[in-house]
């Protein structure tokens, strides 16, 4: 039996409104929990994983202190990427347990935050390379941004409508969306992507299908 305090954290107002992420960190959180754990309280952040000053983290924190708890996180990436801070946290005396790497002692939890700072570098690197490559040849980063999010759409929604019929049977033979996208996974139904199914994916398509019917309705009424 032991007790935490869980910290979520999403990066925009629009995934905090959403859900979207927040549902794959819960989903790891329930899968970590075992019979006789308990979650003394969650505290959700929206904030850039580059900023320090995250209200929510340090209420929890010292929640923490208080109840002599442990300080549960889904993913170490979603805490921080920064060793400076991640290694103050555990300075502090706070006992951090990361949901992906349940078995991993302090000593490895600084490699880890080594490993993902280097990777956030890399990653900022990468990024300012193809957007300096992009513009060299001329590319308009801001148009070919919307088109692109554009298509993303189309494909999504033309992906709903070739599944509706399988993805309104997984929500009435399940019961909920919840159960609907683990039923959707227990029968390895692809996403667009050909990733797995979250509560949030669900719900998405079936609001593309929604709109898609509404749509259809008002032109045969026209």
């Amino acid at each position: 039996m032991t007790d935490y305090v869980v910290y979520y954290r999403v990066s925009t107002e629009r995934q905090g409104r959403s859900g979207l992420g927040l549902d794959a960190q819960r989903a790891m959180v329930e899968a970590f929990l075992q019979p006789g754990d308990t979650v003394i309280d969650a505290f959700t952040e929206i904030q850039s994983g580059k900023k320090d000053d995250r209200i929510k983290l340090w209420k929890a924190i010292n929640l923490v202190k208080k109840t002599r708890s442990k300080l549960l996180i889904p993913k170490l990436d979603r805490f921080s990427r920064k060793v400076s801070f991640i290694s103050g946290i555990i300075d502090q005396g706070v006992e951090l347990v990361v949901c992906e790497h349940p078995n991993v002692n302090t000593f490895f939890l600084h490699l880890l935050a080594c490993f993902a700072e280097e990777e956030r570098r890399q990653i900022s690197e990468r990024t300012k390379a193809a957007l300096k490559a992009a513009k060299n040849r001329g590319t308009a980063l801001g148009l070919n941004a919307s088109q692109i999010a554009s298509t993303r759409r189309e494909n999504r929604r033309k992906f709903a409508m070739e599944n509706a019929d399988t993805l309104r049977m997984a929500v009435t033979k399940a019961g909920s969306i919840s159960a609907a996208a683990r039923w959707l996974n227990d029968q390895r139904v692809p996403t667009a992507t050909g990733g797995r199914w979250h509560p949030q994916t669900v719900k998405n398509y079936l609001d593309s299908i929604q709109a898609d019917d509404q749509r259809s309705a008002f032109l045969q009424q026209s």
